[in-house]
C-alpha cells in the first residue's frame, strides 16, 4: 500500500472542552475521509487523520500544530472553539502550515492577513449581526447579555450594541462571575429588560441562568436567547427539557439540504446515532475541500496554502468558495447559509427557522 496522505484534525473532545460539539465535529472529519478512500483516496494514496484533543486549550492547540507539523501533515483542520482556533491559526501561519478551520467565526483568526489559513464557518461579525436584525424585528430593543471574562463573548457583545445601538436598542451587561442565576433574575427586572442572551458556556452557567429564568414568574415574557448556538446539541434537550424548547440560536445549515447533504445526513445520522448538528457538516465540508486541494494541487503545503482562492467544491450545504472579505485576515466562504432557529415548545426535538440572513 502507497503511504498515507496525513491531514492533521483538532477537535475538543474532553471538557472543559465542548466535547459534544468536538464529537459532531470529528463524525464529520472521519465521514468524508472514509467517503474519500472508498472511492480511492488521493491519487491512490489513502486519506488518513491525526487527530489532536485541543480540550478547548489555546496553548494545547499551539503546541498540537507544531507536532502535526513535524510529523508531516499536509494540511490541518478542525477546531471549535473560537479562542483556541485563533491559538492554532496563529501557530500555523508561523511554521508554513495550512489550517482549513472549520468551525470557529471569531473575526480575527490571525492579528496580520495570512495565506496559510483558510475558514468554513461564517465571521462572527456576519452571524451576530443577523441575530441583532432578528432581535429588532421581533421588537426587541433592551437586551441583557449574561456574560463571560472571553475575547469571543466580548466580541459577541460588541457586534450586537453597534448593531443595536443607531437603531434605538441598548445592550445591559451582566457578569456571571459575579452574579447566581438569582441575582440575573433581579437584574433582568431592574433594568426592563425584555430579551436575555445568553453568552456564557455551556451546560454552566447556561443550564442554571435559563432554569432560574424559566421559574420566576416576574419574566414569563422575556425572550431567551443564545447565538452561540447552544440548544443545538441533544445534551441541551436532555438537561433543559421544555425549559430549552423556544430559545433562538445561530445555525449554519439550510432549511432543506440538496442530494449530497440529505445522503451526508443520513450517514451522520447512523454514525452519531442522533441527528447531526451543523457541525458535523461543517467537518464532513472541510475534507470535502481539503481532498479536491490535495487532488489538484498535491502535498506541497505552500502549494495547498495557494489554491484557497482556486477552490470551488460542492459542499453539503452549498458552493464553497474562497474570498478575501473585508475586515477578515483568513480566506473565508463568504456563503455558508445563516439561520436563526430554535427547538419547537410544542415539539423540542423539532428545529423551527424563526429568520434568514
Amino acid at each position: 500500500m502507497r503511504s498515507p496522505v496525513r491531514i492533521g484534525a483538532l477537535v475538543p473532545l474532553t471538557r472543559p472542552g465542548w466535547a459534544e460539539a468536538g464529537h459532531h465535529l470529528l463524525a464529520g472529519l472521519e465521514l468524508a475521509v472514509s467517503e474519500v478512500n472508498d472511492a480511492g483516496g488521493i491519487v491512490g494514496r489513502p486519506l488518513e487523520l491525526v487527530v489532536r484533543d485541543t480540550a478547548a486549550d489555546p496553548g494545547r492547540a499551539a503546541a498540537a500544530v507544531d507536532e502535526l507539523a513535524g510529523l508531516g501533515v499536509a494540511a490541518v483542520a478542525g477546531e471549535y472553539h473560537s479562542v483556541v482556533a485563533r491559538a492554532a491559526a496563529t501557530r500555523a501561519d508561523a511554521v508554513g502550515l495550512p489550517f482549513l478551520c472549520s468551525s470557529a467565526v471569531l473575526d480575527a483568526l490571525t492579528e496580520q492577513p495570512t495565506e496559510w489559513v483558510a475558514r468554513l464557518s461564517p465571521p462572527q461579525s456576519r452571524g451576530w449581526q443577523v441575530y441583532a436584525d432578528f432581535l429588532l424585528g421581533a421588537g426587541h430593543t433592551r437586551i441583557a447579555v449574561a456574560t463571560q471574562p472571553s475575547v469571543y463573548w466580548a466580541s459577541g457583545t460588541r457586534i450586537l450594541r453597534d448593531r443595536l445601538a443607531p437603531r434605538g436598542g441598548t445592550v445591559i451587561e451582566l457578569d456571571m462571575s459575579a452574579l447566581t442565576p438569582t441575582a440575573v433574575c433581579d437584574a433582568l427586572v431592574d433594568h426592563g429588560a425584555t430579551a436575555l442572551l445568553l453568552l456564557v458556556g455551556h451546560p454552566e452557567p447556561a443550564v442554571p441562568i435559563v432554569r432560574s429564568v424559566r421559574r420566576d414568574q416576574r419574566l414569563a415574557e422575556i425572550m431567551i436567547g443564545a447565538p452561540a448556538g447552544q440548544p443545538e446539541f441533544a445534551e441541551w434537550a436532555t438537561l433543559l427539557g421544555d425549559d430549552g424548547a423556544g430559545i433562538p440560536f445561530l445555525r449554519y445549515r439550510p432549511e432543506r439540504f440538496g442530494p449530497l447533504g440529505a445522503r451526508v445526513e443520513s450517514a451522520l445520522r447512523e454514525r452519531l446515532a442522533e441527528a447531526p448538528s451543523f457541525v458535523a457538516f461543517e467537518g464532513y465540508d472541510t475534507v470535502a475541500v481539503l481532498a479536491d486541494v490535495l487532488r489538484s494541487h498535491g502535498t506541497d503545503r505552500r502549494r495547498i496554502a495557494a489554491s484557497w482562492p482556486r477552490v470551488a467544491v460542492e459542499g453539503t450545504r452549498g458552493r464553497i468558495r474562497f474570498t478575501r472579505t473585508p475586515g477578515i485576515s483568513v480566506w473565508q466562504w463568504a456563503g455558508p447559509p445563516v439561520h436563526i432557529v430554535d427547538r419547537d415548545p410544542a415539539e423540542p426535538d423539532r428545529f423551527r427557522v424563526l429568520h434568514t440572513g
